[in-house]
């Protein structure tokens, strides 16, 4: 067996464009590259100047270089026989059949392999598919990416790694993925090769897999994990003080890490959340960048845990801080901790693998969309081999509709069968479930902490001593938890899955597989589903009539002030009706009657076939579709409380985009004012809450907080100890903040053409300056546009590329990381770039704010909260706006100096910080930077003297 493995340079994506160079490699029967070939072609057109920039490749080189025909010569025979390899193939082979057409060749017939798919099933846990990105990751040569010679020769490294990885596969695994993969010939054919050769090999017994109903998993069963107490030699802290168990590992971590030195803000948070623990008191401390307040709240809390023997809850707001929890912080801590401890992380369950309904799928083949699902499916299986946790963070699910598939096989608690499910011992959600009831120290997140009171204390294990980190967000989260939350497609995805069409969904399925079961109560059962399924038909036209009239209530006008791209937002007041109400009432009325009776109808007739049928397939499918009517029995509660419009502390309303019109319709119940209910379920409930942040201050007091989140009554009984720390980081040598004084300012929420020209200016020029390295923070979507064409003009003349956020496609992080691997760059960013980017060393030098980040006061639950405060005497722009705005705006500067070494300049462009009497608030409340204000063309000089020792010190 032979492998082609091939890669072409084009002046462009088109079918038009011409071959501008050729790489190819050539894989043997004994998988080694015996050769290679490489032309450059001349391609008769002139050459694109981005593909010249993006190649290396220049005119010159081209014209001298010989035409397709004289250049394909060379490849014909490498490709007789051979299978067709290339890293996004289809790209390639469509060139490669036009070239063979156009010089007179027979096209290519031949096997053809794509490495992406390959990588996407035999490393489901990679990061990117990128062949720069997985080349360095499993150290391929890779010396000129986008140079079709160098391409070639890398891409079919990473084959081979393939192969090798496919081959260490256990058989039964290779045979599920060969069985789903029969009807792709190529890529079955592959995977079919490879079960026939393992199954010529002697069996060899491998202790490392567990063999269950035809799966190998990585995992056994979790009954077999034992409390943390069992793991340890009587109590290790028995008669040891705090400050001894910290110096030993402190000590510890002296020789795990050269690089660590004491710190005076870290020392102190350890004392502090020592103390809290210790005389059952709350604590607010704010710990800014480089402070180490992972390891501050860690090692205290693994102390209080072992030598108290009770269980500290850690909580966080993003999966990001849950996974270095997970991945970094806590490995580190079991090397250094003299002692065995656990700690576990515990999730909200749609992040762990229901195992029944990947079997049930894969079994009965049920794809939505079967080339896209088959592709999941192949790489779950490989997956399964690699979990312990079966955590969706492992996996990388971005390419296709993959995060549609783990929708429907994501852990539920409405379609659990529990202790009934074969699956039980070995379920990864159960498994997580015992862990972090077994463990020391628990990590979760603040979504599950706030699900957990609403089930009444039944999801985390008990606990009375908690952290919460990045507890700026608590209230935020507290409010959509404790309000209600629907979307279009709340109701849409339970009823299409439910019933899609004559042969998809559930309730189809079931029928079909009633109908092989041959049960006497089968025509009842059948009678019931042929009844619901005109109920749901009617709900879902329903339901799409109130949203497309709901939507109409939206105004027109996009709201310029929105951080995203065209969102429009309406307030409904409590009592107080829109024109037209009462046709949308009857609507609502419609589906909440309508659905009522399907959900009876329904949840009657799967309870009777969970009972009787004796099946296990109908059994779990009954169970899935119980699951999918109390998902939409929860939705029609949810839709009625919203329509009635009756709840005088609920903030109601409606939110929607112009793109996708009704299909993007939200509607939004929030408490306009939570701190009660945070009093009632946590400080008043919990001995000891410690919540952290790098912004929890303003101006050095935490008095916003304080009211926000319900502490006042502890801190008036002496309960609630405060802290600011330190910083480690010495701000008057690392950090410049620049003010233009002479800057335009805006008028309400619209900038002039006179601000927008200076800004676009002065950012050019600066970018010039800081040669790109630079993040520029708006807050609002519109202006982030109105800047960036005329910039990127600008920017293009000095060869400074520009990313913007909502502009170039990609994720936040996708955008992060482009704008780090390229030094001349700058990157505009909005609402999620304030805070969670971390950028660290050169790659960022300066850091402009265009405007203070304060909320639009026109948000429907800003309006109301102010209103509220205006009810009790008080000024919600100075008790509410600023304080919300301070901590934005430290936020964003906390973007700049991320190390000891890091060193830049923020330009605030908004002279509200230094002419308004709020201002000082601002800058009062950052870590103390170099602060000056300048006339505008003071600025670039100013920089550049700035930056100059760094330069010369290089």
């Amino acid at each position: 067996m032979k492998f082609a493995v091939l890669d072409f340079e084009t002046t462009g994506t088109q079918a038009s464009d011409a071959i501008i160079q050729i790489g190819l490699s050539v894989i043997d029967h004994d998988l080694r590259i015996v050769d290679t070939y490489q032309s450059l072609v001349n391609p008769g057109v002139p050459l694109p100047s981005f593909v010249s920039e993006l190649t290396g490749i220049s005119e010159e080189q081209l014209g001298e270089a010989p035409v397709l025909d004289e250049a394909i010569i060379g490849m014909i025979p490498l490709l007789g026989d051979a299978v067709l390899v290339g890293h996004n193939v289809a790209f390639d082979f469509g060139f490669l059949q036009r070239a063979l057409d156009q010089t007179g060749y027979l096209p290519f017939t031949g096997r053809i392999l794509d490495t992406i798919d390959l990588l996407r099933i035999l490393y489901p846990s990679i990061t990117s598919y990128q062949l720069g990105a997985v080349s360095s990751q499993f150290g391929v040569p890779h010396e000129r990416p986008h140079q079709a010679d160098s391409d070639a020769l890398a891409t079919a490294h990473v084959f081979l790694h393939c192969l090798e990885e496919a081959r260490s596969l256990p058989l039964v695994t290779l045979q599920r993925i060969a069985e789903l993969l029969a009807g792709d010939s190529d890529l079955g054919w592959f995977f079919q090769t490879l079960v026939e050769e393992k199954e010529m090999e002697p069996l060899q017994e491998s202790g490392e897999f567990k063999f269950y109903r035809q799966f190998a998993l990585k995992t056994g069963e979790w009954a077999e994990v034992p409390p943390a107490r069992e793991i340890r030699d009587g109590n290790p802290l028995e008669d040891v003080p705090f400050g001894d168990f910290l110096e030993q590992v402190q000590n510890n971590l002296r020789a795990e890490l050269p690089g660590y030195e004491e710190r005076e803000s870290q020392n102190i948070m350890f004392e502090k959340v020592q103390e809290a623990f210790g005389s059952d008191k709350h604590l607010l401390i704010e710990a800014g960048t480089g402070t180490g307040k992972s390891l501050g709240y860690l090692i205290p809390a693994i102390y209080e845990s072992v030598k108290k023997d009770r269980k500290v809850m850690i909580s966080t707001h993003t999966i990001n801080l849950q996974e270095q929890l997970r991945e970094r912080d806590v490995p580190l801590l079991n090397r250094v901790v003299p002692f065995e401890f656990r700690a576990s992380v515990f999730k909200g369950r749609q992040h762990y693998l229901c195992m029944r309904k990947l079997e049930q799928k894969i079994d009965r083949r049920e794809f939505t969309h079967p080339a896209d699902d088959v592709l999941t499916a192949a790489q779950l299986l490989v997956w399964l081999t690699r979990t312990q946790s079966g955590d969706d963070e492992e996996l990388n699910l971005g390419i296709g509709r993959g995060q549609d598939f783990w929708d429907t096989i994501a852990s539920e608690t409405d379609s659990c069968l529990g202790r009934a499910c074969p699956w039980f011992r070995s379920c990864y959600y159960y498994r997580a479930k015992h862990e972090a009831s077994m463990a020391d120290v628990v990590v979760t997140n603040h979504s599950k902490l706030f699900s957990d009171v609403k089930a009444d204390d039944q999801l985390l294990p008990a606990y009375e001593r908690l952290v919460i980190d990045e507890a700026h967000h608590l209230e935020d989260v507290a409010g959509k938890h404790l309000g209600l939350h629907l979307k279009y497609f709340s109701f849409v995805h339970a009823m299409t899955r439910l019933y899609k069409d004559g042969k998809n969904g559930q309730l189809p399925a079931l029928r079909q597989l009633l109908g092989k079961i041959g049960h006497e109560k089968k025509n009842e059962w059948n009678r019931a589903i042929d009844e619901v399924i005109p109920e749901l038909i009617d709900a879902k036209e329903s339901w799409d009539k109130l949203t497309e009239l709901l939507y109409t209530l939206l105004p027109d006008r996009v709201d310029v002030s929105a951080p995203e791209a065209g969102q429009h937002t309406l307030r409904l007041t409590a009592g107080e009706y829109p024109k037209g109400w009462d046709t949308l009432s009857t609507l609502e009325d419609q589906i909440y009657v309508g659905l009522g009776e399907a959900i009876r109808r329904g949840e009657r007739m799967a309870a009777s076939v969970k009972e009787d049928s004796g099946d296990y397939t109908a059994e779990g499918l009954a169970t899935d579709i119980s699951g999918l009517f109390k998902d939409l029995s929860e939705a029609r509660e949810s839709l009625r409380f919203f329509m009635r419009l009756d709840d005088g502390s609920t903030v109601y309303w409606l939110e929607g985009s112009s793109q996708f019109k009704s299909k993007s319709l939200q509607m939004y119940a929030v408490p306009i004012d939570v701190s009660a209910q945070l009093q009632q379920h946590f400080f008043d409930k919990k001995k000891s809450v410690v919540l952290t942040s790098a912004t929890l201050a303003v101006d050095k007091k935490f008095d916003y907080m304080i009211d926000q989140l319900g502490l006042r009554e502890a801190a008036v009984q002496k309960r609630l100890l405060t802290e600011v720390l330190p910083s480690p980081f010495n701000y008057r040598e690392q950090a410049l903040l620049i003010v233009p004084r002479d800057f335009p300012s805006v008028k309400g929420q619209m900038a002039d053409a006179s601000f927008l020209a200076a800004l676009t200016d002065s950012l050019a020029r600066t970018a010039e300056a800081t040669q790109g390295r630079m993040l520029v923070l708006f807050t609002s979507y519109r202006m982030l546009r109105q800047v960036y064409d005329p910039l990127k003009e600008l920017l293009g003349a000095s060869g400074i590329s520009l990313i913007g956020q909502g502009v170039d496609s990609g994720s936040r992080s996708r955008l992060t990381r482009r704008f780090q691997e390229n030094a001349k760059t700058v990157l505009l960013g909005t609402s999620s770039f304030w805070e969670g980017v971390d950028i660290p060393g050169d790659a960022l030098t300066c850091l402009a704010i265009v405007r203070l980040p304060f909320q639009p006061p026109s948000h429907p639950l800003l309006e109301a909260k102010s209103e509220l405060l205006k009810r009790q005497n008080l000024n919600p722009f100075m008790k509410l706006s600023v304080p919300q705005a301070v901590i934005r705006f430290k936020q964003g500067f906390g973007r700049l100096v991320r190390t000891r070494r890091d060193r830049g300049i923020v330009i605030v462009y908004d002279t509200r910080v230094i002419e308004s009497y709020y201002g000082k608030y601002f800058l009062y409340s950052l870590p103390g930077p170099k602060m000056e204000h300048m006339a505008l063309d003071q600025i670039v000089p100013r920089v550049a003297e700035w930056l100059e020792p760094e330069e010369k010190s290089d």
